[in-house]
């Protein structure tokens, strides 16, 4: 299932800086627009295998993965 994250982008001097709005956790900072676009990507891309490994390590350990829709 794929999601859409949305990358809030910004040029300051001679460097682009970014995050993604969804998880304020993915910042990146790079000298051109789509190597900052290229590096938020990868960069979202760990923090949700991290996430969902440390997910899988609690439910192994006794936790409840319950749904919940908002």
């Amino acid at each position: 299932m794929a999601h859409t994250y949305t990358a809030l982008i910004q040029e300051r001097g001679e460097w682009w800086v970014g995050r993604i709005q969804e998880i304020p956790s993915v910042n990146c900072q790079e000298r051109t627009r789509a190597e900052l676009l290229d590096t938020l990507k990868i960069t979202l891309g760990e923090i949700l295998e991290i996430n969902e490994k440390e997910a899988i390590h609690l439910v192994e350990n006794g936790y409840q993965a319950i749904p919940i829709q908002i």
